[in-house]
């Protein structure tokens, strides 16, 4: 499995499931950051940190740690 860390601007990745505390995991899904919901990766910023992602037609940014504990398939 690859995480969202992983995956390349402009590709689109199906979430799998997300790792981390409990309270990282209820803002997600609260965001809408669910299990079998598509996500794309719209751009990475010029250091790598912060990631720009589209989710269910909403844009938000996240870490790049924060990236790498949401599992997806490509």
């Amino acid at each position: 499995m690859k995480t969202l860390a992983q995956i390349s601007p402009g590709k689109t990745a199906t979430v799998v499931g997300v790792a981390g505390p409990r309270a990282f995991r209820r803002r997600l899904m609260e965001m809408g950051l669910t299990p079998q919901t598509d996500v794309r990766i719209v751009r990475i910023a010029p250091l790598g940190d912060p990631i720009q992602i589209e989710v269910r037609n909403g844009q938000w940014s996240l870490r790049r740690d924060e990236a790498a504990q949401i599992e997806v398939a490509p």
